[in-house]
């Protein structure tokens, strides 16, 4: 679990203002805890340029991917759960999200990469992890997600930059005069 997630759930009880009274007065954590959670995220800042052993770099790609038959079961436990398990993954390979948005039945990330994983090898590592994690916690998704994945095949992938591809060809063709 991710220290942000440790440092929010145990926040949860001495915080009165994220608990609200549901029907019969008994208070419903579930909707406010997956708004605050939804607040946590990385630093932007720490998100600039990498260092590597002989590279400088900023590799970022837009990575989506659906659910199996675009079931909407990404919601309330779930959703918190995946969000967690996505931090840990990047945590664990030295990634970094800068966006992510979980809808309910499709996932939205913008990471941050080294040189050296390729945007399958991510994905692949997001799908496959999570998969087989929140099957193995939420086993009654078992009836409408029969098979041994969570996710359908294949994502879609895109680069992310701070210029665009015109920009770079005008500079590119400019560097043909100098030595």
């Amino acid at each position: 679990m991710c220290p942000q997630l440790k440092e929010f759930l145990q926040a949860m009880p001495e915080n009165p203002r994220l608990l609200s009274l549901g029907m019969n007065g008994i208070p419903e954590r579930s909707q406010l805890l997956l708004a605050e959670w939804r607040k946590i995220r990385h630093n932007p800042a720490m998100a600039r340029y990498a260092t590597g052993s002989h590279t400088k770099h900023r590799l970022q790609y837009h990575l989506v991917w659906i659910p199996k038959y675009r079931k909407r079961v990404l919601q309330g436990k779930i959703a918190i759960r995946l969000k967690s398990l996505m931090y840990e993954a990047c945590k664990m390979n030295g990634w970094w999200i800068s966006a992510m948005a979980i809808q309910d039945d499709h996932v939205h990330i913008v990471v941050q990469l080294p040189p050296r994983v390729s945007v399958a090898e991510a994905a692949q590592i997001f799908k496959g992890g999570t998969s087989r994690v929140l099957r193995k916690e939420f086993p009654d998704m078992t009836e409408f997600l029969w098979g041994d994945s969570f996710w359908a095949d294949g994502y879609f992938a895109e680069t992310v930059g701070q210029i665009n591809e015109e920009i770079i060809r005008k500079y590119i063709r400019q560097q043909k005069g100098k030595p």
